[in-house]
């Protein structure tokens, strides 16, 4: 596994990044949890109205995959274990292994519950210790945790994510320092980061569908079609990706939503669900200890049409009650009264320190 990397002449040494990436974590949990899983179709996620939020890798060769609905995916595989998600467990694996990765870096990026960046440039004697140190950690993953790992090395983030995604599960790709575009050129032009639908099908439109294709588009071609994101990506096409691996994230929003039972159109019962999110909302900013500047809603209706409206408070704020009450008269001017909503969603954002309440007396 192991690789020389080319001198660059410079004093800067080659950056070496890990991307760690849990296989269908929520799932793997359970199957360790419950060893009688092994090798069965699970799904972790709701019935009924619910979506799949992990599907392990033999339920994934049927065709399911995440954020399907969940009726979609027992009619592609009745046969299919569903589970409730145990978030309070899930954090617990991820924290073991969150552990172990910070044993092995001072610089980690923890980018959800199952995914994260190493930064170990300047701590290596050689570029190619990174790939040994991505090998232990995987090994330390799987002997101590339980758990199966993709992991991608490379000189930056982007290539990193991308390599961890091409040899699933349980994959460990190197891209060596200077084979950053040769790696992507062959790859589709949604694996890079922020090409969605409508990116691509803008870019199949002038023949381009793949990575090394989009490198070889005029950077006039791809401003006109694309505008700035347009050099974006043909920066990210080149293997070109600066952004440092951050320690720390500030949080910017906590949300909390609910997809109903069935489908919701009687404002009573629309007040009834409300409270509870945004007493949801409100925990999570005081666990925080954090208020919120700017509060929103999220109204998905029968047909999945989604919309949403938010307003600028004049004082920031975690309690419940105020919450609620922006929440009501953001719902009342967004819904279409009457019609039936299946999501209902609240969220705080522009997060800040709670602002001192003055003393009246």
């Amino acid at each position: 596994m192991k690789q020389p990397s080319p001198r660059n002449g410079s004093l800067q040494p080659t950056r070496t990044i890990i991307h760690l990436d849990l296989d269908a974590f929520f799932a793997a949990v359970e199957v360790k949890e419950n060893p009688d899983l092994a090798g069965q179709p699970v799904l972790i996620g709701g019935r009924g109205r619910g979506v799949v939020a992990t599907a392990s890798y033999p339920a994934r060769a049927f065709g399911i995959h995440s954020a399907m609905p969940m009726y979609q995916a027992l009619q592609l595989c009745p046969q299919a274990v569903v589970l409730p998600p145990r978030h309070s467990l899930y954090r617990d694996y991820s924290r073991r292994v969150m552990a172990i990765l910070h044993q092995a870096a001072s610089l980690v990026e923890e980018m959800s519950i199952d995914e994260a960046y190493l930064d170990l440039t300047g701590r290596a004697a050689a570029w190619e210790d990174g790939v040994a140190t991505a090998d232990q950690l995987q090994q330390r993953v799987r002997d101590e945790v339980g758990l199966s790992a993709s992991l991608g090395v490379a000189t930056n983030k982007l290539v990193a994510k991308v390599a961890s995604d091409q040899d699933k599960p349980g994959g460990l790709t190197v891209v060596r320092p200077g084979e950053e575009a040769a790696f992507l050129a062959p790859l589709p032009v949604r694996a890079l980061w922020g090409v969605g639908p409508v990116t691509a099908q803008k870019l199949a439109d002038i023949g381009v569908t793949t990575v090394g294709e989009l490198a070889a588009v005029p950077r006039e071609q791809l401003w006109n079609l694309l505008g700035r994101h347009g050099m974006q990506m043909a920066r990210q096409a080149q293997g070109i990706d600066l952004r440092p691996v951050v320690a720390e994230h500030e949080c910017k929003s906590v949300s909390q939503e609910q997809t109903f039972a069935r489908d919701l159109s009687d404002p009573r019962a629309l007040q009834r669900e409300l409270w509870p999110l945004c007493q949801g909302v409100a925990r999570r900013l005081s666990q925080a200890g954090m208020a919120a500047g700017t509060l929103a809603i999220k109204l998905r209706y029968a047909d999945f049409t989604t919309t949403s409206r938010q307003q600028r408070l004049a004082v920031p704020t975690a309690d419940a009650r105020t919450i609620y009450q922006v929440a009501w008269a953001l719902l009342r001017r967004a819904w279409q009264r009457g019609e039936p909503l299946r999501l209902l969603g609240v969220t705080g954002r522009d997060l800040c320190p709670p602002v001192e309440q003055p003393q009246l007396f």
